[in-house]
């Protein structure tokens, strides 16, 4: 890992925080090679069962470097335009496919690109200080790190376009209004409330939560009786899992189940 990203597990549960403070967490090229290494670390690690992504300092991430982009337009060649699909597309694809829930904490701004991390994870948990902002066109630039396909679902197609035609800052209690973040905290409360966050979903069915980020990311491109399908094949392939067993024992004698991710 890069010093520009740091990783930390602890029991059940891996925290990811971007660490470039004093660029309130600018993603450079290093940055976002990193960022993926750290996302891949935790998918794959069979004993992390939720994911805490956030910010070092008083930001969680103001997206693109714009010096180092503005250094690699300068220098001409295609450095400058392949970041999309070279390092955003990967981060985002590796957010959404993770079979484990992610927690996006969001000590302060969320802009551009760390917008679109923060839309990319399950569940948003902001400071009272946090503000978001799709950002784009203030660089005469188009929405990109998924925020054309998650922004619109999560506030519908009229709202999205006017996030993203604007440009304006949406303070957190609005964020929580308008049901782009999850719950709203103070300041000094975010790193316990998100870490509780994420313990409480670590002790939880987390091969269902799988399943549930499968069927709504398939159900969000297909037709009712493509989905009712797919539908069937999750609970089929759940129906035979230990986790489902012992949960309905457990709801039949009236006990608390205990959720093993097998």
């Amino acid at each position: 890992m890069s010093d520009a990203v740091l990783y930390h597990a602890e029991g059940a549960v891996a925290t990811i925080t971007i660490n470039r403070p004093a660029a309130r967490n600018a993603l450079t090229a290093e940055a976002k090679v990193a960022l993926l290494e750290a996302l891949r670390t935790a998918s794959a690690a069979a004993q992390i069962r939720a994911v805490v992504l956030t910010g070092a300092g008083g930001a969680f991430c103001s997206g693109q470097d714009l010096r180092e982009h503005a250094e690699l337009l300068a220098a001409g060649g295609p450095a400058a335009l392949d970041t999309v699909r070279r390092h955003y597309n990967p981060i985002i694809e590796t957010i959404t496919d993770m079979p484990k829930p992610v927690v996006a904490a969001l000590p302060g701004v969320a802009a551009g690109a760390g917008a679109g991390l923060a839309f990319a994870s399950d569940f948003r948990i902001a400071a009272e200080r946090a503000t978001l902002l799709l950002a784009f066109a203030r660089v005469g630039l188009g929405p990109d790190s998924g925020t054309s396909w998650t922004l619109q679902r999560l506030v519908g197609p009229a709202r999205a376009a006017e996030l993203l035609m604007l440009a304006e800052p949406v303070d957190a209690p609005t964020a929580l209004t308008l049901g782009l973040v999850t719950s709203v905290v103070p300041a000094d409360e975010l790193p316990t409330a998100a870490d509780a966050f994420a313990r409480r979903l670590a002790e939880g069915p987390t091969l269902a939560y799988a399943a549930i980020k499968e069927g709504l990311r398939f159900a969000a491109t297909h037709g009712l009786r493509e989905s009712l399908e797919a539908e069937a094949d999750l609970q089929a392939r759940l129906g035979d899992t230990a986790d489902h067993r012992s949960a309905t024992q457990a709801f039949l004698a009236r006990q608390a189940p205990v959720y093993q991710g097998r």
